[in-house]
């Protein structure tokens, strides 16, 4: 079951207005500083959610809590894995009682900069999107209201939202704290950032072929994966299905010409983010040039970029080795963002 955004945005407003007096920031007074990678801008961070070390560590430990779900086995970060930059390795990830999910899970690096969630686009803010999970029967498959009530009942937990809410656990607090951790996951520091951005020339031939290859007429990679994030967050349908089971972005839009458009994924740490694609269809690099070399399906709403390719295994090596200069060894084993 996948509930419905009307119903979602509904219960996130009745939520926030229940708290609307609620303190936000943790009594010590601290502000957190972001450390932003060179060459980014600094994210935008919401009025009303300010950063601060205290409500960072009770997001972190809430990220990793099973406690949140019906049969206290998963949490967010069961599918979120930071060895896989914040996704998961299952093409569809496992849920409460062993349920199969009905997409890939995204990468979280630099979840901070999304200006939408979901693959469809449709949750407006970080906040909003980390209540979906809950009443997902999917994921946790638990009433956001009954999940604070365990929150409630924990000594431990009921100490920490006092000392940053200044209240006992709310559903004000459990997002917001989730989301002030998830905002710190800044990944920046690849080797293509050392080279290009830091200056310091640590690509290889191979790499730095690759990369002319990715910006090419020929591949038009860099039309859609463009910019800094290696995205321009658009929605495009790839021909990857003749027939989508999943109508992606129509979803939200209840516009067919919609269907089967999907969020363009980040690249940064896509060498460990598989498998692809929005059912995690595809499981390697590999397999993802070939797919787009041959120039998908002839769905109606597939993006006119999407013609075909010819590639040869040399190219194909060096643009994959490209790809692979886009992980940042130490964003995946930053103990800050372990548990």
């Amino acid at each position: 079951m996948r509930i419905a955004i009307p119903t979602l945005l509904f219960s996130f407003l009745f939520l926030v207005s229940c708290n609307k007096d609620e303190p936000i920031t943790d009594s010590s007074g601290e502000t957190y500083m972001l450390q932003i990678p060179q060459g980014f801008q600094a994210p935008e961070i919401p009025d009303d959610n300010p950063l601060t070390p205290a409500k960072i560590a009770l997001g972190k430990e809430l990220f990793y809590d099973p406690i949140l779900s019906k049969d206290n086995t998963i949490s967010c970060g069961s599918c979120h894995m930071q060895n896989h930059g914040f996704s998961d390795d299952k093409a569809l990830s496992i849920g409460v009682e062993g349920k199969v999910g009905e997409r890939n899970s995204p990468t979280l690096t630099n979840v901070a900069y999304k200006p939408h969630f979901f693959k469809d686009g449709g949750i407006p803010t970080l906040e909003l999107q980390i209540l979906a999970p809950f009443d997902n029967e999917l994921e946790f498959d638990l009433n956001i209201v009954d999940a604070v009530d365990r929150l409630k009942a924990d000594d431990h937990y009921s100490a920490e939202f006092l000392k940053v809410f200044g209240t006992e656990p709310s559903a004000f607090g459990l997002t917001r704290a989730i989301a002030a951790f998830e905002r710190t996951l800044l990944s920046g520091n690849s080797r293509f950032d050392r080279h290009f951005i830091q200056g310091r020339s640590v690509l290889t031939d191979a790499e730095l072929r690759g990369y002319e290859l990715f910006k090419s007429d020929e591949l038009q990679c860099a039309s859609c994966h463009s910019g800094i994030m290696f995205t321009d967050y658009s929605y495009q349908n790839i021909g990857l299905k003749e027939n989508y089971p999943d109508s992606g972005r129509a979803r939200i839009t209840v516009n067919q010409a919609d269907a089967g458009k999907f969020e363009v994924p980040t690249l940064r740490n896509v060498a460990v983010t598989s498998p692809y694609m929005f059912d995690g269809s595809i499981e390697t690099l590999d397999g993802v040039i070939d797919f787009f070399a041959s120039g998908g399906t002839n769905h109606p709403n597939k993006s006119e970029l999407i013609q075909g390719f010819e590639i040869s295994d040399q190219e194909k090596a060096d643009l994959i080795a490209f790809l692979n200069s886009l992980t940042d060894q130490s964003f995946l084993s930053n103990q800050e963002f372990q548990p």
